[in-house]
């Protein structure tokens, strides 16, 4: 039963879980040969910082493995203890292969536990010094060591178990200096006090040390008393407001629960009084640390135990057979048989006998603790409660389970309703709440199964409803099937209702485990074994599933149908979480055709109050209920040739036709919620078609549609469309709706056209999806006129308004395959000869938005509505009218996609490579192609580079790739188009008009920072590789003199990031021979003077790489003086500029001269050759 307070509704699929649990689970010690073989290797691995590591970290993953399933080691525990010890043992064994050997039995007994574990220590007479040494020469500050601490504590702690008085160990007290030693009982006694007062783990190994030690027989008549008196001393002078105060407090009274845990009642009688006193003055449920709280409430309940004496109540209900066989059994009676045990057949004991006085106020401390603000504390007062009052007499005990009843309270927290869930759950468990207090406290369990306390903008409770099912669980348990019998129906209602409804994805769990026990050991809730096949563990993980799937399995059984249906509309429609409330209403549509009546007559009345309730989400998801319940009786009426209003009376149909009216209320705060759920409405009450024809209920849902669309993005998909799709349906009416609507078809499309131009981006969009959704038979004969404005929309580059674009793309491919293709139609009707290239022309000048702003690249999102409305219009051409299709349109079109297809960004990459191979024949290769992979992609994409008509286009595609900042992108583009320019390295035609489309693609975005930037990227990195290898060899090639000129028009730019690049395409460009060389270092010069400090410093760096590549730039005269000079980093101008005069003449290279400003012109280039 999980106890965690999680609040989210996972939606993982049941499957995936149930294998990976199934995988999870092992069926031995199947490594143990490993182990074996790490255990022995320690010795040589020790020494070594990373063997040691490595064997301690193998050693670790492999035990890991079993912290579910720890009782797989028992079996192998012996053998590894005995390996490790005996290298413990080993005198010559260094102290460092001590302690991994220890830091190995740790991390065995915290998988196995240290309660199983530590019991197999050697505890022989023997033992016991060494250990006690060992443990002396311990440094308790040692932080590296604590492993070995802890477990020579656990060892000491079963060495105090032997039978022998510890004074015989200690033979003579003198020591051969003279000096008297100190007694074993008095070391043992120091060394547990002082690890009592550490901050790791050894302090919880020194408790254990405690409960072992302090109550052996020698030890408890010489030294309890005085250790109580430390204890209580210890915790009287400490407080919490310091750590070092807190680690001794949580030590001491750590020590004190375990000792009156292990010790003998009438050991601690006479000092439990003054033991609960020093609690109660030092007050630690008033404690600010959650840990100390839970010991407080831990050492009161041990003293509880204390004060009473240990006995078995003869009053407790107890359950006979506990087989699930006899349960499950239908031929076999269930019979309830007294449990007969030892302590019943003793002689009979008093059943009234004095109850000490500070028993009271210790179960009021356990009551103090259900309240408290953490889950451990409450758990531990919970069980604190079971045990004290299984030794209560009944009376006694029927007063502590009314206490805890009366936690169950509005009133109360949700931790209190918590903590009451834990303690009747552990009272149930121990048959100490008797079946007389099953109808108290079943409806307290059915209310706790639902609770849910709204806060702020969540809710709490769901660590309730999870214990509640824990209560649950624990009855299945406790009681005969004849004692809950009369619950039956109401505890399987409610535990299949959290277990499908429940938001928290634990609590759906816990139910479905608590519902199979109870199918299990009851074996009388209904149709307990059908639902547990469509319900279990897993499959409840997946929320979807559990309201639309589930719910409705479950509902066909005529018991669980009323209520399920009854939660939905109490509980989950006004649920603060819309997901929820959604999904509450889908599944009462599809609960619908297992209540139609129900639904009809209580149900509906019942949700229309509550639309117009003061509630906003009460409002929200009552007329989301009122629109999907009417929709699923209308598709009921339908299959059995009814009309709705048949099936709901006539006040229903005039509370669904004006809950429309509300919407002009809610402008502000509730009208984002509002207006979809009005929408949805609309659409179901259309649907459903409600006798609302010719009634003014038309024109106010027209009316807030139209002002929906100017508000709002259309949540709502075609609401108008399945509004007048439905009239004309109709079959009488049909021709009068038709010429209806014709007449008002004008107004209608001028006012979406309108909307396409206002200056509101929201209203553009809503007018967009509005023509997109309208039905062929209203835009017919106003085609040309949608058409155009839409195009018009798409061509306006405004930068706040991608959305509008975007959706006037959609709205344009949209019309136009409602419209048809026919090369000799009406431009007015259907997609012809006159307006193909305007519709064509409009997407392919969307594919080219790159408009960015804050959010990135929100052009994107036009791109890639273009492209799928590109691919619907062509199919629809190609079907209908092929001719259409002009040479040049496609060539323009397939380019375009190729572009797409080489970009950046991996979706839009991946749409434009599937709407690339959808256009063209399928190619069974590139069937299974991951466009999403630029390592799948781009070896495919740069083979259009081979294809001239392809190849400017793909270019400008992989420019943005190559030069871009991802570095996968980078990697995989870049080797693909290396690789193509590779293979055409020795043809000098294919590798000049692949220079000439360089050029071109330079020279038509020079001023395209989207584009030039990388483009200087992606050279710099063909030049570095030699990709123009067979251009070197020609003096003053074209290439390069085309190719400076453009990059002396970007080294006037002011960018920082294109000036680097410009320079880096400079000094690769020291490659090319003839006079073309001197001009590039004459650039270079002019960059080293830059007014930007960070360029004067990047191109020195640069132009010292370049020189030591190319060695033939300069006279190896002077070589080391240039050299000297490029390092100097000095950027004060003035002293750059005489530097560089001096580079000047060494390279034999004409002085730059710096250019003044004249009269009349704003700016002349700051240097100039001379």
């Amino acid at each position: 039963m999980a106890l965690a307070d999680t609040e989210n509704g996972s939606n993982g699929g049941g499957g995936d879980s149930e294998a990976i649990a199934i995988a999870s689970v092992l069926g031995g010690f199947s490594e143990s040969a490993e182990i074996r073989a790490l255990i022995a290797s320690l010795p040589e691995v020790h020494g070594d910082l990373v063997t040691r590591e490595s064997a301690t970290q193998r050693f670790l993953v492999i035990m890991n493995r079993y912290q579910e399933q720890p009782h797989l080691l028992d079996p192998h525990l012996e053998w590894m203890l005995n390996m490790i010890l005996d290298l413990v043992r080993n005198e010559k064994s260094p102290p460092l292969l001590v302690h991994l050997g220890f830091k190995f039995l740790y991390i065995i007994s915290k998988v196995r536990g240290y309660k199983a574990f530590m019991q197999l220590f050697p505890h022989e007479v023997a033992d016991v010094q060494p250990v006690l040494d060992l443990l002396s020469r311990q440094d308790p500050k040692d932080t590296e060591i604590w492993e070995t601490r802890y477990m020579l504590l656990l060892w000491l702690s079963m060495t105090c178990l032997i039978p022998f008085d510890l004074s015989r160990l200690d033979g003579h007290l003198e020591s051969d200096g003279g000096q008297a030693r100190e007694p074993i009982m008095d070391r043992i006694l120091s060394i547990a006090k002082s690890y009592l007062t550490v901050s790791d783990s050894s302090r919880d190994a020194a408790s254990v040390l405690v409960s072992k030690f302090m109550t052996r027989p020698d030890v408890k008549q010489k030294r309890l008393g005085d250790f109580l008196d430390w204890s209580l001393t210890t915790i009287s002078h400490s407080n919490d407001q310091s750590v070092a105060d807190i680690v001794v407090l949580d030590g001491a009274l750590q020590s004190l629960a375990q000792l009156f845990k292990h010790g003998k009642r009438e050991d601690l009688l006479q000092y439990a009084p003054t033991v609960l006193q020093c609690l109660e003055q030092k007050r630690i449920s008033e404690s600010s640390q959650a840990m100390l709280r839970k010991l407080g409430v831990k050492l009161i309940q041990r003293l509880g135990l204390t004060f009473l004496k240990p006995r078995l109540a003869k009053w407790r209900y107890q359950r006979g057979s506990r087989s699930l066989a006899a349960n499950l059994a239908a031929s076999q009676p269930a019979v309830t048989v007294a449990a007969v045990t030892p302590e019943v057949e003793m002689q009979e004991q008093e059943e009234d006998y004095d109850i000490p006085e500070e028993v009271e106020n210790i179960i009021e401390h356990l009551l103090v603790g259900l309240k408290d603000k953490e889950t451990i504390v409450r758990w531990s007062a919970a069980k604190g409660i079971g045990r004290v009052t299984g030794r209560l007499p009944k009376e006694l005990a029927d007063e502590v389970v009314g206490s805890v009843l009366d936690c169950f309270s509005f009133q109360e927290t949700d931790n209190t309703w918590h903590g009451g869930c834990l303690a009747l759950a552990e009272l149930g468990r121990r048959g100490l709440l008797l079946p007389s207090r099953l109808p108290d406290v079943v409806p307290l369990i059915l209310k706790s199964l639902i609770y849910e306390e709204k806060r702020g903008a969540c809710s709490v409770g769901s660590n309730v409803r999870d214990a509640a099912c824990y209560i649950c669980w624990s009855f299945a348990r406790a009681y005969e099937p004849a004692e809950l019998k009369p619950f039956v129906t109401q505890i399987a209602s409610a535990l299949l209702i959290t277990a499908v409804f429940d938001r928290n994805v634990n609590c759906r769990r816990a139910a479905s485990a608590a519902f199979q026990e109870n199918v299990g050991r009851q074996g009388t809730f209904p149709h307990g074994i059908d639902i547990l096949t469509a319900a279990d563990y897993f499959a409840v993980g997946n929320l979807n599933n559990c309201y639309l799937t589930i719910s409705v399995y479950i509902a066909s059984f005529p018991e669980y149908t009323n209520a399920m249906i009854d939660h939905l509309v109490s509980m989950k429609i006004n649920h603060w979480d819309g997901v929820i409330r959604e999904l509450a209403t889908k599944a009462l549509h599809n609960l619908t055709p297992q209540a139609p009546d129900y639904m009809a007559a209580t149900v509906l009345p019942q949700l229309l109050p509550m639309a117009v309730g003061i509630d906003l989400h009460g409002r929200h998801g009552a007329i989301l209920a009122c629109a999907e319940i009417t929709h699923a009786l209308s598709k009921l009426g339908t299959q059995s040739n009814r009309p709705l209003v048949d099936l709901i009376s006539s006040e229903c149909v005039d509370g669904l036709k004006n809950l429309h009216q509300l919407v002009s209320v809610l402008r502000g705060f509730g009208g984002e919620l509002m207006r979809p759920a009005m929408c949805s409405l609309i659409e179901k009450m259309s649907l459903s078609k409600m006798p609302f024809k010719d009634d003014p209920v038309i024109t106010g849902w027209q009316w807030l549609i139209d002002d929906t669309l100017k508000n709002l993005v259309c949540v709502c998909v075609c609401v108008f469309f399945f509004f007048l799709l439905t009239l004309v349906l109709l079959p009488i009416l049909v021709w009068c709706v038709y010429l209806c609507v014709c007449a008002c078809a004008d107004i209608l499309i001028s006012q979406y056209v309108a909307g396409l131009k206002s200056p509101e981006m929201l209203t553009r969009c809503g007018s967009a999806l509005a023509l997109g959704c309208l039905p062929r038979f209203l835009i017919h004969e106003k085609l040309q006129q949608v058409c155009l404005q839409c195009a018009r929309s798409v061509t306006q580059k405004e930068e706040s308004f991608a959305e509008a674009r975007r959706d006037a793309v959609k709205a344009l491919a949209q019309v136009c395959v409602k419209a048809g293709a026919c090369s000799s139609g009406s431009p007015d009707s259907v997609l012809c000869s006159e307006n193909v290239t305007e519709v064509f022309g409009a997407l392919l000048d969307s594919m080219n938005d790159y408009t960015t702003d804050s959010r990135g690249d929100v052009g994107a999102w036009v791109r890639e509505a273009a492209m799928s409305s590109l691919m619907d219009v062509t199919l629809l051409v190609v079907s209908s009218a092929p001719e259409l299709l002009s040479p040049d349109l496609v060539k323009r079109m397939m380019c375009c996609l190729a572009q797409q297809a080489a970009e950046k960004i991996d979706r839009y990459r991946a749409h434009a490579g599937s709407v690339l191979l959808c256009l063209l024949h399928i190619i069974p290769a590139l069937l299974f192609l991951n466009w999403n992979a630029p390592s799948q992609a781009f070896p495919y994409i740069t083979q259009l580079l081979r294809l001239p008509q392809y190849q400017y286009h793909t270019l400008l595609g992989l420019t943005v790739s190559v030069g871009g900042i991802t570095e996968s992108t980078v990697h995989f583009s870049s080797q693909s188009l290396f690789g193509y320019l590779k293979g055409i390295q020795q043809n000098s035609a294919a590798l000049g008009q692949f220079g000439d489309t360089l050029l071109s693609i330079l020279k038509d975005n020079l001023h395209n920072d989207r584009v030039s930037v990388p483009f200087l990227k992606m050279l710099d990195q063909l030049l570095a590789n030699s990709c123009f290898e067979i251009f070197t060899t020609q003096e003053n090639h074209q290439f390069c003199v085309d190719l400076l000129a453009l990059c002396k028009e970007v080294k006037k730019s002011k960018d920082i990031t294109k000036l680097r690049s410009c320079s880096a395409v400079f000094c690769g460009l020291m490659q090319f021979q003839g006079d073309v060389r001197k001009k590039v270092l004459s650039q270079l010069m002019m960059l080293l003077c830059h007014s930007f400090p960070v360029i004067r410093k990047t191109t020195a760096g640069q132009m010292y790489e370049m020189l030591l590549t190319y060695d033939d730039v300069i006279d190896p005269e002077v070589v080391d003086d240039v050299m000297t000079l490029l390092s100097d980093t000095n950027c004060d101008i003035a002293t750059v500029r005489t530097h560089r005069n001096q580079l000047c003449d060494w390279l034999g290279v004409p002085r730059p001269q710096q250019s003044v400003r004249q009269p009349g012109k704003k700016y002349i280039s700051l240097f100039s050759p001379v």
